[in-house]
């Protein structure tokens, strides 16, 4: 999806500069600049007559401008179009004109003169919030998965326990291996301990991003640990006290920030709701809630999503519930959990083999899990499920599809019990087939017969009024109308006074044209004589 940006600058040269530097951007659309505040204002009311659609995602505001003096403009615009992210573009980058900015509502400030680092950086970022909050407003389509409008997901448990983090990193695996490139934050701030699933020794965190007001893609990549798998890992904080730090606008911003280098984030929220993951569930794409088929995490299910709804945070049907450790046996099925919850059950369930998960979890190395697993596989297969995943990973290149694939991987037996059933039920399909194919060579020799008859009785008439012999006239014309396999039959013409009939004996083939069975048709016609009363 393309950043359409358009932009006020006064000056002639300046405009050029922008132009230029925009135009050198990724995935960005730029209009041409327009040079006052009257024209950009009319600009984007006769866009939004159009449609809401139509509207920029991000606006460039010169100081310089005018009639209409940048702050007022900017304070004008937000009001009218809270969705477009505006940003001023200014050479005093003191504190009081950063804050009048932001008081008048500004997304930020780009500094003159102008650098296609910090203008990338401002675009993006602008354009990430805009795109957020037209999809809570209900305007816009779904923001793309690439570029700022890269995909959320969080994956929250219902209770402590129910495999939220093996989740998150097998889903995020799997998009990795799918082609697209993968955030995986831990939001977890308390008890959070991704790095011990992925055999990580890395001493940043997010709580090393609470205290700066700006994050540049450089303070993110400090912050960011590029697994060997080739996930970037933004990890909790070691310190469970210091999550306090991470607030609702730190979550914000970071969700931000990895939204614009990532084509998918996901977030491993835990089961306890904290400032910071009620933000990430807020803006999250697609939220999972994990649960496992019991009554104690079904009602804790149940608690979660009307604590959600209390605050405003999601609406049952927006949550996707992900069943884990589920087995045919359990009473509690995907249409129970769905009927409790109000929401959304996949499709795919999460098979209870602990004995799959036990030497890669103990050794900390989620990321070799065997392909073998159904546990992976399952994973996998919801990842394609959820849209995360747009290519076949490792694991699902065996399956052939679905539960039967699946089925076929955990038992050679079932196979072999396919195709023994499949020998015997051979013969009476084949014997089927000869019996249909020796019916269709009966009604068609039948058809060949009437049709030839009634082309030699006709011929027998029309040699009759010529003058010519009848009975000749009629076999030639009735053998002319039967294939080669066929002109062994015996033709008898016979004048029955005012009819001439022709009467056809035809073969019956067996199997093949040629091979005589000793079944034969009878095809008979009659014609009245030409000039006839």
């Amino acid at each position: 999806m393309s950043i359409r940006v358009h932009s006020a600058v006064p000056d002639p040269e300046s405009a050029r500069a922008l132009s230029t530097l925009l135009g050198q951007l990724a995935d960005t659309e730029p209009a041409l600049p327009v040079p006052d505040s009257a024209t950009l204002v009319d600009t984007l009311d006769r866009l939004a007559a159009e449609s809401l659609d139509e509207l920029p995602e991000v606006v460039l505001v010169h100081e310089r401008i005018g009639p209409v003096p940048a702050l007022d403009l900017i304070r004008d615009l937000v009001l009218r179009y809270p969705a477009v992210g505006i940003v001023l573009v200014t050479a005093d980058t003191s504190a009081g004109v950063l804050t009048a900015a932001m008081d008048s509502g500004a997304r930020g400030i780009v500094t003159l003169p102008l650098g296609y680092e910090a203008l990338a950086e401002r675009v993006q970022a602008a354009a990430s919030w805009s795109l957020g909050m037209r999809r809570h407003l209900g305007t816009g389509a779904e923001p793309a998965l690439t570029g700022p409008g890269g995909q959320v997901v969080t994956v929250s448990g219902a209770k402590g326990g129910v495999g939220t983090t093996l989740t998150a990193v097998q889903l995020a695996l799997a998009a990795q291996h799918s082609g697209r490139s993968v955030a995986l934050l831990d939001l977890d701030l308390q008890s959070g301990d991704l790095a011990s699933y992925l055999d990580v020794q890395f001493r940043r965190s997010i709580a090393d991003l609470a205290a700066i007001a700006d994050i540049t893609p450089r303070v993110l990549q400090d912050a960011v640990y590029t697994h060997e798998s080739g996930l970037g890992l933004l990890l909790a904080p070691a310190e469970g006290e210091r999550g306090e730090e991470v607030t609702d606008r730190v979550a914000r911003q970071v969700l931000a920030a990895l939204r614009s280098r990532y084509d998918l984030v996901l977030v491993d929220c835990g089961c306890q709701l904290s400032a910071a993951g009620a933000v990430a569930v807020e803006v999250a794409d697609q939220a999972l809630l994990l649960v496992t088929p019991d009554v104690v995490a079904v009602r804790a299910a149940k608690r979660t999503v009307r604590l959600w709804d209390r605050l405003q945070v999601r609406k049952a049907e927006d949550t996707v519930t992900v069943l884990n450790r589920h087995s045919r046996g359990t009473e509690i099925q995907s249409s129970v959990v769905e009927r409790v919850t109000g929401t959304r059950v996949a499709r795919t369930t999460v098979p209870a083999h602990f004995k799959e998960l036990q030497s890669a979890v103990d050794a900390g190395r989620l990321q070799d899990l065997d392909d073998r697993s159904t546990v992976k596989q399952a994973l996998y297969t919801l990842a394609g499920e959820l849209g995360l995943a747009t290519a076949e990973a490792p694991a699902a290149k065996r399956r052939t599809g679905g539960a039967l694939a699946l089925r076929k991987r955990e038992s050679r037996g079932d196979r072999g019990a396919v195709t023994l059933e499949f020998a015997g039920m051979f013969p009476i399909l084949l014997t089927l087939l000869t019996i249909l194919w020796q019916c269709a060579l009966y009604g068609y020799t039948y058809s060949l017969a009437g049709n030839a008859a009634d082309e030699g009785a006709r011929a027998a008439t029309a040699a009759a009024v010529s003058g010519a012999d009848p009975g000749a006239a009629c076999a030639r014309a009735a053998r002319a109308h039967l294939p080669g396999a066929w002109q062994d039959a015996a033709v008898d013409c016979t004048d029955e006074g005012t009819v001439w009939k022709a009467h056809v004996d035809a073969k019956v083939p067996l199997f093949l044209p040629g091979f005589d069975a000793g079944w034969e048709v009878s095809g008979e016609a009659g014609a009245a004589r030409e000039g006839e009363d």
